[in-house]
């Protein structure tokens, strides 16, 4: 570990590749407050030390969670606003950055909440995989409308991110119905969309989720239902413009099975994908808040916001 890296940048690295932080959006947040926090306490003595001692913190943060496109967005944010010249003023751009990326991200939550909602009329029921800020925001700017949405919820093993999600959706006085990640099938009949977040989204409009998510989306197709996906702009992968291909999560065995049971079980492989990829003819739209869109036209946004290819700042010169 790089001694130049504060202890709550260290923390928050370490919460965000066990999972205790999740959720693009939530990861985006931390790792902006961390470098923001790496900023405020550094005692480099000299404008180069404080940029390497800021690089070195976002390569801490960068190499938790490779498919979690947000994280390095908000890093290039950050660190793309040190300008100045001395280390007090690059200080200051670094805070200035942090609180300015953390402004915006709370906004467009709210923004994206307001866009989806349009999708949803009342007495509808959706259907959620895993568990999604954004999709959530669009279920809540739906109710607050007045309109009465029902939700069914998968539970999404190994990890029950679902759990998350059914116990938020209660608290918006949602009514929930809880099925196991199998059943999915045969309530999709009964639901009139599916909607889920994502981790990343491709240039192509694959979108990476939360593993089950392709399965979910080519059922859903099948049975004519639906699937919108809710995912912030920061969620949107540039580097997929220039042929880059997103990096699938492995993640721990011991969250599927423990070491006894693998055992008893006459020690098979495990695999624990954390992520899968839903092609672009399996979704309906793409919300964000910057407006809804096909699949197919995510890469004019793209280009509209990240040009025609992304850097590393993190990266040693």
């Amino acid at each position: 570990m790089d001694d130049r890296v504060h202890p709550e940048v260290r923390r928050t690295a370490t919460e965000i590749d066990t999972m205790e932080i999740r959720g693009a959006a939530t990861i985006a947040d931390a790792a902006a407050r961390a470098l923001r926090t790496q900023a405020t306490e550094s005692d480099a003595a000299d404008a180069e030390a404080f940029r390497a001692e800021l690089r070195a913190a976002a390569r801490t943060l960068h190499e938790t969670r490779p498919t979690a496109v947000s994280l390095p967005n908000a890093l290039r944010y950050v660190l793309r606003g040190m300008s100045s010249t001395t280390v007090e003023g690059l200080r200051q751009n670094v805070v200035d950055s942090a609180d300015e990326f953390c402004a915006r991200l709370e906004r467009a939550q709210a923004d994206l909440g307001q866009v989806g909602a349009n999708r949803l009329r009342d007495g509808d029921t959706i259907m959620t995989h895993c568990h999604s800020t954004d999709a959530l925001a669009c279920v809540e700017a739906a109710v607050e409308q007045g309109k009465h949405i029902e939700a069914v919820v998968k539970e999404t093993r190994p990890r029950n991110q679902g759990h998350i999600t059914a116990k938020r959706l209660h608290e918006l006085g949602v009514p929930v119905t809880l099925i196991v990640d199998s059943a999915a099938r045969r309530y999709l009949n009964d639901v009139n969309h599916v909607l889920v977040g994502a981790d990343a989204v491709a240039a192509d409009g694959s979108v990476i989720n939360k593993i089950g998510t392709s399965g979910l989306a080519v059922n859903a197709r099948d049975r004519g239902t639906p699937i919108t996906v809710a995912a912030q702009t920061l969620k949107l992968h540039p580097g997929t413009m220039t042929g880059h291909t997103v990096d699938i999560e492995m993640r721990d065995t011991a969250e599927v099975v423990d070491d006894e049971t693998l055992a008893e079980l006459g020690n098979p492989t495990v695999k624990n994908p954390a992520f899968d990829v839903t092609p672009p003819r399996y979704v309906d739209a793409i919300v964000t808040e910057r407006g809804q869109f096909p699949p197919e036209s995510i890469v004019i946004l793209m280009r509209e916001l990240f040009g025609e290819g992304t850097s590393e700042p993190w990266a040693e010169p």
